[in-house]
């Protein structure tokens, strides 16, 4: 086949999915079969699995992030700092805060944005743990409570009450760490333990929706101890300037609280719905190829993608884990297209395990299909961790930020 002009790859991104995709593509094209662009806000990647741990102050937040150009090979890839504004996937445009770019074969990993489920007040008055900006800002927040509490003529003990929206993966992975760092905040600034309430609200009727009962048990027991207190089967009906009002069975109640943190889901990136794919609070239901239904030259994988489970017939999560495997399943097709040769690999994940932290050294979780709890459930997540680093950033990378205290 002969071309008039290489292709432009385009790869909106740099997430888990969008950095596996450009790092295997820049392997498997050649740099006169196409042009390989990547776009992103920032100039550097943040491990979203570890937010939850810079939000509480128990790592740094420069820990959870590496510059783009250290994984990418910068003779190979165009870099583009920029804001992805909107995409016309008829004139195959991409419309960014400064300029336009076109593509031939485009990539959307673009990550999600917070789902309030339409709550009153919480993007008003809620912290998320979205970023390395809001992980940061809440971190800085919950600290200075701490700090200026002694500080008050009347002391409002609602300024050391941290409400939690959600025990879900996020919510529990932060409630750990939160109980490790209060007991530090309280000795730093000579607060009495007592006086601090850590308030997890969930409306489902368990912890850890989709985990084993035993995992979930343990987990609950273990931040209980720890002076978490569990509002199961309870709904946020509202956030206010200094607190929430929840129900359960009908009855209202209102929660003083100076910082709430809502961990309770995720949707799509809206620039998704806003280009006109049919989705589903902003995720694409997919093919078996990871291309949006009638555009054969759109993969969309990670947050903003949709993969049903046929054997349970529900989407699949949208996990680092699984975003991972797209980019390299959509490097792979990407290349099969250029080239117009070969054939397309189907998209299949494989589950190889899923952990929740509970602090440093505790952790819950299923892999290879067991049960792990305590410090071997704690090791087995920083060796996820440290794998994710290795399939990015190779073994340097892994020195450069890997987790190596394991007890």
């Amino acid at each position: 086949m002969i071309r008039l002009r290489k292709p432009k790859i385009v790869v909106l991104g740099a997430g888990y999915g969008g950095l596996m995709a450009v790092t295997r593509l820049q392997k498997m094209i050649g740099v006169n079969e196409a042009d390989l662009t990547l776009v992103n806000k920032n100039d550097y990647h943040y491990e979203t699995t570890w937010l939850h741990e810079a939000s509480a102050g128990t790592l740094h937040h420069d820990k959870a992030r590496y510059q783009v150009k250290d994984v990418i090979d910068n003779s190979r890839v165009k870099f583009v700092k920029e804001t992805v504004v909107s995409i016309n996937k008829d004139e195959k445009k991409i419309v960014l805060s400064n300029g336009e770019l076109e593509y031939d074969y485009l990539v959307i990993s673009l990550g999600s944005h917070p789902e309030t489920f339409g709550i009153k007040g919480l993007k008003e008055y809620a912290f998320g743990i979205t970023n390395i900006n809001a992980a940061r800002q809440l971190r800085e927040h919950i600290e200075y409570q701490f700090a200026t509490y002694n500080t008050e003529e009347v002391k409002r003990d609602q300024r050391l009450a941290i409400v939690v929206g959600g025990a879900g993966f996020t919510g529990i992975e932060f409630l750990g760490e939160l109980a490790n760092r209060v007991p530090e905040l309280c000795r730093e600034y000579d607060v009495d333990h007592k006086k601090v309430r850590i308030i997890c609200v969930e409306a489902a009727p368990t912890a850890l929706p989709g985990f084993d009962p035993e995992l979930v048990e343990y987990a609950v027991n273990h931040l209980e101890r720890k002076g978490v207190e569990f509002k199961i089967g309870t709904a946020i009906k509202e956030c206010v300037e200094d607190g929430i009002i929840v129900a359960k069975d009908d009855v209202m109640e209102e929660i003083k609280s100076d910082t709430v943190v809502w961990a309770a889901g995720v949707r799509g990136n809206s620039i998704v719905e806003e280009a006109g794919f049919e989705n589903m609070r902003g995720r694409v239901k997919v093919d078996s190829y990871l291309r949006a239904p009638g555009h054969e030259d759109v993969f969309i994988i990670g947050d903003c993608s949709l993969v049903i489970n046929e054997e349970i017939n529900r989407p699949y999560p949208p996990t680092a884990q699984i975003a991972m495997q797209q980019g390299i399943t959509a490097a792979k097709n990407i290349a099969v297209a250029v080239r117009d040769q070969g054939e397309m690999e189907e998209f299949k994940p494989d589950i190889k395990g899923t952990v929740a932290s509970l602090g440093e050294d505790d952790a819950v979780g299923m892999v290879f299909g067991k049960k792990v709890m305590g410090t071997k459930a704690s090791f087995m997540k920083k060796m996820i961790d440290n794998r994710a680093l290795l399939m990015v950033g190779g073994a340097g990378l892994v020195v450069k930020k890997g987790k190596f205290k394991f007890f």
